[in-house]
């Protein structure tokens, strides 16, 4: 669901290119030091009221805290916060901010909702774009327990220029680091435990109104490659060629559209991801990324500390690609001792860093007690 919520609730070729850029860009890339041990990451959420100098202020307290790079909102799915010349801009955020950001030491990375789509010219003139549940109705019309979750189909080739067209715009700003993709998936067809009863409901299996995608192109699709239109399948769950099929369309997205964009620039890509991966259709192990965050919120998933440990091992264990793994914490969930026991829990269990949720839960204490936890990893 939307991050601001859960945080307040609880093509062979191409892939062949980014598989031979991996590695260099990473070590290329400016801003980045090939010899630190670990990386920690925040998200800064869009804040427009804020000024440059109480910007300078708080870049300054997170760069003294030991963060080495920002996650700035740049797109929301609604509107810019960059100088588009695709999206509706709100305000060039993103061009104010780099050079105070670089001025404190941080590198910064524009954060983008990817899949979601709510600009209300492109929801009213391609209505094909967006995804069909199995009950055949669109996220347009019957979005899934909220009514930003308009989500794009990723078997289209029109969505993937459009997506191609907000990457290219990012990777050519000068002094950004990188491009981070939220939102890369799927709606989830399971909600994470916790969350469920917010939206009074209770999905112990796959329910028709949160399965996607079920549109013409996506099933001609299927159909084309295994002989089965997914529609007449029995229990659609239990079929692993068309689950598979749905993994395979974001990870084309990821490693065949999108990333070769970004390396060309020069620019790292990483992206926000699930530990439940499977209930967005998210096979995040097989992407060749800079870095993956996994967003350990363990409170969402009813789970404790030890969770966060777990999890990483098993994310970092599973990386196809030697993607570094930044175990991604909610410190709105954590006191600032279980903040601290989280970042020792999770740099045990071979993480590269560590990646906040978000700037604005960050007290003095908890800015504090993360500084003497940091300089501890060191």
């Amino acid at each position: 669901m939307n991050r601001r919520e859960f945080a307040s609730i609880i093509g062979l070729a191409a892939m062949s290119i980014a598989a031979k850029r991996f590695l260099p860009r990473v070590v290329m890339q400016q801003g980045y030091s090939a010899s630190k041990k670990f990386k920690q990451w925040v998200w800064v959420g869009t804040d427009t009221h804020t000024s440059l100098d109480e910007w300078k202020v708080r870049f300054a307290a997170m760069r003294d805290a030991g963060f080495d790079a920002i996650l700035l909102e740049v797109y929301n799915s609604h509107e810019a916060f960059y100088q588009s010349k695709h999206l509706p801009v709100a305000q060039p955020l993103l061009e104010s901010i780099i050079p105070l950001a670089k001025e404190a030491g941080l590198e910064v990375h524009a954060w983008m909702w990817t899949m979601p789509c709510n600009v209300e010219s492109i929801v009213q003139r391609n209505p094909e774009w967006f995804v069909v549940n199995r009950l055949g109705q669109s996220c347009v019309d019957k979005p899934a327990y909220v009514s930003y979750y308009k989500f794009l189909c990723p078997s289209r080739p029109d969505v993937w220029n459009f997506l191609a067209d907000t990457v290219s715009e990012l990777s050519q700003i000068d002094g950004l680091d990188g491009i981070h993709l939220d939102y890369i998936r799927y709606p989830d067809v399971i909600l994470p435990i916790a969350l469920q009863p917010r939206y009074h409901i209770v999905q112990d299996r796959e329910y028709q109104q949160y399965d996607y995608c079920y549109c013409d192109v996506c099933r001609e699709s299927f159909k084309k490659q295994s002989g089965i239109d997914p529609i007449k399948l029995r229990d659609p769950s239990t079929n692993k060629a068309w689950n598979q099929f749905r993994y395979d369309r974001i990870t084309h997205i990821v490693n065949d559209v999108l990333l070769p964009i970004a390396h060309e620039h020069n620019k790292l890509m990483t992206a926000a991801v699930f530990p439940n991966w499977k209930n967005v259709r998210q096979e995040w192990s097989r992407w060749k990324l800079d870095g993956a965050m996994p967003m350990l919120y363990a409170r969402f998933y009813n789970q404790g500390l030890n969770w966060i440990g777990e999890k990483t091992k098993e994310e970092v264990r599973m990386q196809q690609f030697g993607v570094p793994v930044y175990s991604g914490l909610a410190v709105d969930q954590l006191s600032a001792d279980d903040l601290v026991k989280a970042i020792d829990i999770a740099y045990s269990a071979g993480a590269k860093g560590a990646s906040f949720f978000a700037a604005q839960s960050l007290t003095p204490e908890k800015l504090q007690r993360i500084k003497i936890a940091l300089k501890s990893l060191k």
